[in-house]
């Protein structure tokens, strides 16, 4: 009998991969070394000399620039997993996006374009992605995306990312309740502060994540790797029986506010 944890056999997509510091990447080298194959997209050519190298702590997948923005660009990543696998078993959702100034700035004052960019990129183009994916997942499958506690409570300097990150735990609710009965499972990955690229455009983040690794239970942050061996939980028959939460990997940060 296969280890319930195995990703033996399982075929997918992992979106986002932009350096070894993102999420995309730890969960990319989780999902490989359970057995998994996948397709991995980034955002544009000029990430290819960033990611190119990491090919081989991968598992050597097929890599696809992607900008989520571009219907041409998704509809050719889904067709090239129906041309290879003919279904899907997993995809990860790992894109976020917002203005530098609606970052730092007040949420009340951000712009209508610049909330609108955020969702686009960060919480609808999961929507897209489910559309794609659920021909391709007859079977079954799982849709995971990344988020943070910032959804739930008001986090300094996190801006406009809050009701946008609300949204997408919001979404993955009713996609779960929505693609159930189809036997396709749903999660949202609340991932603690890490220490990426990414995260560094946040103003003080040093003192969020400092603060954080002082005071979570655990005492420590969470890395991209705890958070790429929780999808692989989530993604593996092991968790065959949960669909629709918000999973947290932050140390026990949560807890405390």
């Amino acid at each position: 009998m296969p280890h319930p944890f195995s990703m033996h056999g399982k075929v997918g997509i992992v979106t986002g991969l932009a350096n070894r510091d993102s999420i995309a990447f730890g969960c990319a080298q989780a999902l490989h070394e359970s057995g998994a194959e996948m397709l991995v997209t980034y955002a544009s050519p000029k990430a290819e000399r960033f990611v190119l190298p990491l090919a081989s702590e991968m598992g050597e997948p097929e890599l696809m620039p992607c900008d989520v923005q571009d219907d041409a660009q998704l509809d050719a990543l889904f067709e090239r997993a129906r041309e290879r696998w003919d279904r899907l078993d997993f995809v990860v959702h790992s894109i976020a996006f917002a203005p530098q100034e609606d970052l730092h700035g007040r949420v009340v004052d951000c712009s209508r374009e610049s909330f609108q960019v955020a969702m686009d990129v960060s919480c609808h183009s999961f929507l897209r992605m489910a559309k794609r994916a659920e021909p391709l997942m007859a079977s079954g499958g799982t849709l995971l995306c990344m988020s943070y506690y910032g959804a739930e409570r008001a986090v300094d300097n996190y801006g406009l990312m809050g009701p946008v990150k609300a949204a997408l735990e919001s979404a993955s609710r009713y996609l779960a309740s929505e693609l159930g009965p189809q036997g396709i499972r749903v999660h949202a990955v609340s991932a603690g502060p890490i220490r990426t690229r990414a995260a560094s455009g946040l103003k003080d983040f040093d003192e969020l994540a400092n603060q954080s690794e002082a005071h979570a239970p655990l005492r420590r942050l969470a890395t991209v790797r705890d958070v790429g061996n929780a999808v692989v939980y989530l993604a593996s028959p092991a968790g065959a029986a949960t669909t629709g939460t918000v999973h947290y990997v932050d140390a026990g940060d949560s807890i405390r506010y």
